[in-house]
């Protein structure tokens, strides 16, 4: 078999702009792709990214000086300044003093590197916010999230995002949205500081399953500060700020630690990262170097003195800094700094909370099936306005449409039996169906959430509702991931721990962000009360927090029991095996009833006798059940309600034949049999639905039976 060739060996020129690349790095990862880039002539294109947190320091002399090594040698360089992340960290800023600071940011940035004679033509500035609100961008967050576990992300995240016993989910988010910028910036590859390698990894080994490529990485050291550790902008004490006076930068540097022995000595670091790949020669006491080594050497051995050390990296910094700020004397500038720093008032969004009294007797019409979860607050606004009740009933397409949604239903048959003035809506949403461990993978969410749709209109039809139901899809509300509702998914999650949002099985973060979106469509749903499932308790008390973050007030939440499948567990969308839904035949339908648990006489986790109560009764509108049985058996019996139905079953009118289980059964079969039964008229059109919405798998297991 014959072997490819090797490749060619780059030019002399090449070889000199890749020395210039890669020079002072301390490590690099996929760099065999910049040799193919050098010898095709692209334009290559990295960026380096900032979050715009505090003010930049003289710690930014080690990236710039790097930056001013790309563009030397040809590169496009993007600076992003991620204004996104800086608001993400702990909510330090709002967004009007982000917007200055990237101005501030952005004219210091370009006032340095021209202050060190380095051509900025091929320079660009760019703000996180203008792309990462974007719909295209936060469903490629969503994609990753569902990839990535929570345990991976903390790690990619812990040299760079504050490590507390209980982090906000927002910092398992930042390590996915920088990896993502990456894609979004269209860049060849990405440069930081060595603490970003656990990042950079996340990137090359995450996005390739995305089809978002995979880029080089190149990093630097990291300097340490003035008092040995990792210089930080946040951190006064241990930065030299690029404004600082003179008199400041003197006393900051002779304060500094610079003994011999100390590893992390930050004076000696500023001369291996800043003075010498910046200087041919610099002259300390009376000797000039052009060698790291040999200042290091000499220091150590104490033939340069620590006040000599020290002042000529000031007289240095003196004279970089004046010729930075005699750059920055601008209007622009001294505007940016005002409005940029200034010390605001707390900024907690204030949620407009009504006054609302303790007294729940709003609910004394609403069926005892239904019961309160936290306050009554919007439920007692809209009484007290004599206006219609606006209710919500959530559903997500994450497997089948089944039993358990029509209890939901029957719900609000109740509400309207019962004469509540009311507007209902079913709000169909996929996204969660897919963040909840992908029950419905990426490119079948559009399709169930029609199927949905479709089939709970339908229902709400057969059952008389549709003058008081309306069937809406979350992502058909105005402002549905519009930048208003990604920035509010962000505050959320700037404002919740990631042990708070991990209320869903599954160790992925995209499991996180279900209470976040379930809390962001409730609020586009606008209403009074939610009608949830007991499963949903949880999520319905955490949106209150959430909701609370963006200055919203989180409706009134009214939980009911969960139906129970065939198997005697709460029915669920993927448990196909024990749910019982509308595109399944009588017979199947008969033989999963047929199997579920019903003792003769014992009414504990009895299933057929819960659907009875839940299902048959409210379906049969106060007419009577009627249950044929042979002569034998005592002959046909009618009961008018669920409590006449346990007597029956308990009992018995006749108690030398109580009911039997087979014909308790065979009755409850045929009452839910005839609520799926499908009109010819819709049946072409939701059987189309539902076989778009599962469509046929080939492997193991063969392909999956179509509906028919």
């Amino acid at each position: 078999m014959a072997t490819a060739p090797a490749p060619a060996p780059l030019s002399e020129e090449n070889l000199k702009r890749k020395e210039l690349i890669l020079r002072n790095l301390q490590e690099y990862l996929g760099v065999d792709k910049i040799d193919k880039q050098l010898e095709n002539g692209k334009l290559m294109h990295l960026y380096w990214g900032t979050a715009t947190t505090g003010k930049p320091h003289v710690g930014y002399l080690v990236p710039m000086r790097k930056i001013a090594d790309f563009l030397h040698a040809g590169l496009k360089v993007t600076i992003l300044f991620a204004d996104l992340h800086a608001f993400l960290d702990n909510m330090k800023s709002t967004w009007e003093l982000l917007e200055n600071r990237v101005v501030y940011y952005e004219n210091v940035i370009k006032a340095l590197l021209q202050s060190l004679d380095v051509p900025i033509d091929k320079l660009h500035f760019v703000r996180g916010t203008t792309y990462q609100l974007s719909k295209e961008y936060t469903n490629d967050v969503v994609r990753l999230c569902s990839l990535i576990s929570r345990r991976t992300a903390l790690k990619a995240g812990a040299e760079v995002v504050k490590q507390v016993d209980s982090p906000l989910l927002s910092g398992l988010l930042y390590p996915l949205l920088q990896a993502l910028d990456e894609q979004y910036l269209k860049v060849d590859g990405q440069f930081g500081g060595v603490d970003q390698r656990k990042i950079f990894i996340l990137a090359e080994e995450q996005l390739p399953k995305l089809k978002l490529g995979k880029r080089w990485h190149l990093m630097n050291p990291m300097i340490p500060g003035l008092t040995g550790t990792k210089m930080s902008s946040s951190e006064e004490n241990s930065k030299i700020d690029l404004m600082d006076k003179e008199d400041l930068i003197r006393r900051k540097i002779k304060s500094a630690g610079c003994e011999r022995e100390e590893e992390n000595n930050g004076v000696l670091s500023f001369y291996a990262n800043v003075l010498i790949p910046i200087l041919t020669t610099i002259k300390i006491g009376s000797k000039e170097y052009s060698d790291y080594e040999k200042v290091k050497e000499d220091f150590l051995a104490g033939a340069i003195s620590e006040d000599h050390l020290k002042d000529a990296l000031a007289d240095f910094l003196c004279s970089l800094l004046d010729k930075i700020q005699k750059r920055c004397d601008t209007d622009v500038v001294r505007d940016a700094i005002e409005k940029g720093y200034q010390t605001l008032p707390d900024n907690t969004p204030s949620s407009n909370e009504v006054e609302y009294s303790s007294d729940n007797s709003v609910l004394e019409k609403f069926p005892d099936s239904l019961e309160l979860i936290g306050t009554s607050v919007t439920l007692q606004k809209a009484v007290s306005q004599n206006r219609p009740i606006n209710v919500c009933f959530p559903i997500h397409p994450k497997g089948n449409f089944h039993l358990g949604f029509v209890a939901g239903l029957l719900q609000i048959k109740a509400l309207v039996d019962a004469n509540i003035n009311l507007k209902a809506q079913v709000l169909v949403s996929g996204i969660e169906a897919f963040l909840d461990q992908e029950k419905t993978e990426w490119s079948l969410v559009e399709a169930r959430t029609e199927f949905f749709k479709a089939t709970a209109e339908y229902l709400v039809s057969k059952l008389n509702l549709q003058n008081h139901v309306e069937i809406v899809c979350s992502s058909n509300f105005e402002g549905y991931y519009n930048k208003d509702y990604v920035l509010d998914l962000y505050k959320m999650a700037s404002s919740v721990t990631e042990e708070e949002t991990s209320l869903e099985e599954g160790g992925n973060i995209s499991c996180n962000l279900v209470p976040l979106f379930y809390a962001l469509n409730i609020r586009l749903a606008n209403p009074d009360v939610v009608l949830v499932g007991e499963d949903q308790v949880k999520i319905a008390k955490l949106s209150e927090k959430l909701l609370r973050a963006v200055g919203a007030v989180a409706p009134t939440h009214l939980s009911f029991k969960c139906l129970s499948g065939c198997d005697g567990k709460k029915m669920g969308c993927s448990n196909v095996d024990f749910l019982l839904h509308p595109f399944e035949t009588p017979k199947q339908i008969k033989t999963k009833i047929g199997r579920s648990f019903c003792a003769p006489g014992d009414l504990s986790n009895n299933i057929p006798m819960e659907y009875a109560q839940k299902i048959v009764f409210p379906l049969l509108n106060g007419q009577p059940l009627r249950i044929p049985r042979s002569a034998d058996n005592g002959g046909d019996v009618e009961v008018k309600d669920y409590e006449a139905l346990k007597h029956e079953f308990l009992v018995g009118s006749k108690p030398e034949f109580p009911l039997h289980p087979g014909d308790l059964k065979k009755s409850v079969s045929d009452v839910i049999e005839e609520l799926f039964k499908i009109d010819e008229s819709e049946k072409d059109r939701l059987t189309k639905l539902f076989n778009d919405s599962f469509p046929s798998k080939k492997g193991k297991g063969g392909n999956k039976k179509k509906a028919t």
